[in-house]
């Protein structure tokens, strides 16, 4: 059995934010006042990559706002992750880094 351990949004949130820096990319945090359920983040790499990321803690889930939100961005063509683990960021930058 494996022993897990909860990581926490902010946790999650600086490493994505890190690793991006360190490939050359952009992680810019989403605040908005006018549209709800906006990602946390969007991310961007060369050449004009573009990835919207809602950071959770470990086992949290979107709330349906949210959930509309990336169905939305989707629609119009752009990749959304959802995200709760250090791991899962570190899997998205490599699947980045190598398309």
């Amino acid at each position: 059995m494996q022993d897990f351990m909860k990581e926490s949004e902010k946790l999650v949130e600086r490493k994505l934010v890190e690793l991006c820096k360190l490939n050359g990319g952009m992680c810019i945090k989403l605040l908005s006042f006018h549209i709800n359920g906006l990602p946390d983040r969007m991310c961007l790499f060369k050449p004009a990559k573009v990835i919207f990321v809602e950071l959770k803690t470990t086992n949290q889930k979107p709330r349906p706002l949210q959930l509309t939100m990336h169905d939305k961005l989707r629609k119009l063509g752009f990749r959304v992750e959802v995200i709760d683990t250090v791991e899962q960021v570190v899997n998205l930058i490599e699947n980045i880094m190598t398309c």
